[in-house]
């Protein structure tokens, strides 16, 4: 099939290829995941100067797209300019070694995985997040070894995520030794295994501290860019990181919401999917997606405006599925209403297993209010309707409960304060000795 030039300027050029087979049936079509993946490239500041597409019945075991179209790609880039090579699809060692020896050695294969893990490099802002990507990276390079790092000798520096400047798929750990080893590398990531370890028991003892607190967490999952940071900054009214690019957020930020009854709840953003999302990473930043798990009820915020909207909600419903997000009560997020207009929602297949549906538009505070209403609602559908008898130097237990669940009543008696409330799942365990 033909290919086509995009633009003609900038300086690290790429030319994309994406391959439709026969018997796949993948979200997006070829064309919208092409787009998607332009975006990717430009994100991570790169400049796409034309793209190609193969139509094939079945992977080609040696070049993944065959040798005649292998001939024509090298063609293009000499064409246009372009030095770096992006494949839609996740090429396979052996793929990348015979793509790499007939393209030569001026020109760089990436495909999808690295140029996300490029981007989360550049995007971890802290230690824990660059941790988290330094540990994807290295499992993504290690069976890819024999060419990569000869590419990597050729870099000035460090990784994005130490600071310093390099090509893009090259950012991050050990640019610079070209002859570190596979032992040398399985020691690292075990040492990045151990220390992310220590950072999931950390955010383990947080989560425990609220919830003997009785705080609930409500967790802001979703397609990457779709909103998330708006809408909890809406929700918040702090300063926050926005920024209109793909995983802008990476690292997981917690913020007390006061609710209009009375009580508060801690929502959490958390770093945003897309198709074709990297094993590895998934993998890595296991520390963070824990967040999601254990959260008390999930805000799936959507970009109501994009065309693949329905799409990108499959998308992360398969992703948490993927990581064992359990059965939390979810509420889905129609967001940036100020783009769709008044328009009827899309519709959602899978609607049925939401507790609500909120149309909102996080940057105009558009249906915020309803919003924290409908979670104020879910939460107490929840809860379990239970009598307390908490003595009277437990005060502090007392004052807890009116902070953070629904108190029906109170009492004052002889053996201490009787109440009835409303216990979130998390809490019944907590108080289990102080039932009645």
């Amino acid at each position: 099939m033909e290919h086509y030039q995009i633009n003609n300027s900038g300086d690290e050029r790429a030319f994309l290829v994406g391959v439709d087979v026969w018997s796949s049936r993948p979200l997006l079509s070829l064309e919208d995941s092409l787009r998607e993946l332009s975006l990717l490239a430009t994100t991570a500041g790169m400049v796409v100067v034309g793209q190609t597409t193969q139509h094939m019945q079945r992977i080609d075991p040696n070049t993944f797209i065959g040798s005649g179209k292998v001939e024509e790609v090298r063609d293009a880039l000499d064409d246009m300019g372009a030095k770096v090579v992006i494949f839609d699809d996740e090429l396979s060692p052996r793929h990348q070694r015979e793509l790499e020896k007939v393209l030569g050695d001026d020109v760089r294969v990436l495909d999808r995985s690295a140029l996300i893990l490029d981007i989360f490099a550049q995007h971890a802002r802290t230690r824990e997040g660059a941790l988290q990507v330094e540990l994807a990276q290295y499992e993504y390079r290690l069976p890819r070894l024999t060419r990569q790092w000869t590419h990597l000798a050729r870099q000035a520096g460090g990784g994005a995520a130490r600071g310093g400047a390099a090509g893009v798929g090259l950012r991050g750990p050990g640019e610079t030794q070209l002859e570190v080893d596979r032992r040398d590398i399985r020691r690292r990531i075990a040492k990045l295994k151990d220390e992310l370890q220590r950072v999931r028991q950390h955010r383990s003892q947080h989560r425990q501290q609220r919830s003997r607190a009785g705080v609930p967490v409500v967790a802001l999952v979703g397609y990457t860019n779709a909103g998330k940071s708006t809408l909890l900054k809406a929700l918040t009214g702090d300063d926050i990181y926005i920024a209109d690019q793909l995983f802008a957020t990476l690292d997981p930020l917690s913020r007390r919401v006061d609710m209009p009854n009375g009580r508060h709840v801690v929502v959490t953003d958390t770093v945003g999917f897309i198709q074709k999302l990297p094993t590895t990473l998934i993998a890595a930043f296991r520390a963070t997606l824990e967040e999601i798990i254990e959260a008390d009820v999930l805000l799936h915020v959507v970009d109501t405006s994009h065309p693949n909207v329905l799409q990108q909600i499959e998308t992360v419903e398969d992703t948490l599925a993927e990581i064992d997000v359990p059965p939390i009560p979810r509420i889905l997020v129609w967001n940036k209403m100020d783009l769709w207009g008044d328009r009827p929602l899309p519709v959602y297949a899978g609607s049925s297993d939401y507790s609500a549906e909120v149309a909102t538009s996080a940057r105009e505070m558009i249906g915020v209010a309803q919003l924290l209403s409908v979670i104020e609602t879910t939460l107490d559908e929840c809860a379990v309707r239970v009598k307390l008898l908490l003595p009277y130097q437990r005060g502090d237990l007392i004052s807890s409960l009116h902070e953070s669940v629904t108190v029906e009543s109170q009492e004052h008696t002889e053996d201490g304060v009787l109440l009835t409330v409303q216990l979130p799942p998390f809490l019944v365990e907590r108080f289990k000795q102080y039932r009645v």
